[in-house]
């Protein structure tokens, strides 16, 4: 065994980096052990350098991200700080120094992956990043080498612990959207600013980056779809419940049937209530994968928080250090197939959609015949009225995001269709 210590360099040292310190100085035997050498934390780099962290020797913590990433005797950066820049720049320049680096940066790796793997290749490192998807549930690796020789077709999965303990909290308690939000808030599962959450934007990175892997193709933020749930409802559940369905903040990636393109989008759906995704509870997260040869796979687990986090950073960095030791680097980009991501408009899904109708004879035959002159095939109808005015609730077989979008659009323009309350996809059927 090696003596010599491999030394690791700490970017951020905030909730998931503190950890990250603690695992490595608790567990510094097992570790030693599992590596084949020691490690050692040779420096953190902070923002604020008069906080008190304990168990971090002061004279390791620095302001001056820079010229740590610059020193030339690390061998492994951690960046667990965040954002775009100065992570990009700092990532790079680690690379161009020697160091490997383990990240859990899911923004900049959804937006600037190939550049960062391309960085990485050119000067023969590792960029590995476990923990930018899912916290601790190992998905990255399975997917990027357990699942190498095989074909995934779809990757569906609740990537985000905030959206899916307000969804669980509306769903088992019928609290409506803030009320669940707040209690959230006063948990700690979201954040003073939940836009990041409750808007899709972390579920999108996730589903990029996730895409990208399955799929053997470059998928960036920027081509996946993205909804909200802010305006999901306690009617929106009920109207779950009568189809034996609940909702889910989904992110969904998909090859098309023949082969040729893929779709990554994040929405909240219906999904049935036998539905392995559907019992997922609180702050979980949980991943469905569609292989071919594999079949159905199903990764569950805490996706947020620091301990779990800090545990996929330890996984890669452990991975990372036995790379350094071989001399070799583990697997970088696998972006061959070079598939189009295909628009929204091409998805093709069931939809729930529930319309505020005038309460009069003739007009389940008016809303059916938009249906139909848009190509959008009904499987089933309900309607309840009084006193002139009605609610009208469509599902429909699978049919394209643009021609419902379409159907709507008409339905809209209609004098005996006074509103479309909610528009809601079915999925995992």
């Amino acid at each position: 065994m090696r003596t010599r210590p491999l030394k690791v360099a700490l970017l951020g040292c905030g909730v998931v980096g503190s950890e990250v310190a603690r695992i490595m100085t608790t567990h510094a035997d097992d570790l030693t052990a599992r590596i084949g050498a020691p490690v050692e934390l040779a420096g953190v780099a902070v923002r604020r350098p008069s906080k008190v962290r304990e168990g971090i020797d002061p004279a390791l913590v620095t302001t001056d991200a820079t010229a740590l990433v610059k020193r030339g005797d690390i061998d492994v950066i951690i960046e667990v700080i965040g954002g775009i820049e100065p992570a990009r720049t700092l990532i790079t320049t680690a690379f161009e120094h020697g160091a490997s680096v383990v990240s859990a940066n899911k923004a900049l790796l959804a937006q600037d992956g190939a550049a960062l793997h391309a960085a990485a290749t050119e000067h023969g490192r590792d960029l590995y990043y476990e923990a930018a998807v899912a916290g601790a549930i190992p998905l990255i690796r399975p997917l990027r080498e357990s699942l190498a020789g095989d074909k995934v077709n779809r990757v569906l999965g609740i990537v985000n612990g905030t959206t899916n303990f307000i969804l669980d909290k509306m769903d088992s308690t019928g609290a409506g959207y803030q009320e669940a939000l707040d209690e959230a808030t006063a948990l700690g599962y979201a954040e003073a600013d939940p836009t990041a959450d409750v808007e899709g934007f972390d579920a999108a990175a996730k589903a990029a980056i996730l895409a990208g892997i399955a799929f053997h193709t470059r998928v960036r933020l920027d081509d996946v779809y993205r909804e909200g749930m802010t305006e999901v409802t306690a009617a929106d559940f009920a109207s779950a419940k009568e189809m034996g369905c609940t909702i889910k903040l989904l992110a969904i990636c998909e090859r098309a049937a023949d082969g040729e393109s893929v779709t990554a989008r994040v929405h909240p759906a219906m999904i049935p209530l036998d539905h392995p995704l559907a019992s997922v509870r609180g702050a979980y997260n949980a991943v469905f994968v569609e292989a071919e040869a594999a079949g159905q796979l199903m990764f569950y687990g805490p996706g947020a928080g620091g301990a779990p986090t800090a545990s996929a950073v330890l996984g890669d960095l452990v991975a990372v250090c036995r790379n350094k030791l071989a001399e070799s680097t583990g697997p970088g980009e696998s972006a061959y197939t070079q598939l189009p991501v295909s628009p929204m408009g091409d998805v093709v899904t069931r939809y729930h959609i529930s319309l505020d109708v005038a309460d009069k004879p003739g007009v389940l035959a008016q809303v059916a015949t938009v249906f139909a002159e848009h190509g959008v095939s009904i499987d089933t109808v309900r309607q309840q009225g009084k006193d002139g005015e009605a609610s009208l609730v469509v599902v429909t077989h699978r049919a394209a995001d643009a021609a419902l979008t379409g159907t709507v659009d008409v339905l809209r323009g209609l004098d005996t269709v006074r509103g479309v309350a909610s528009i809601m996809r079915v999925e995992g059927e």
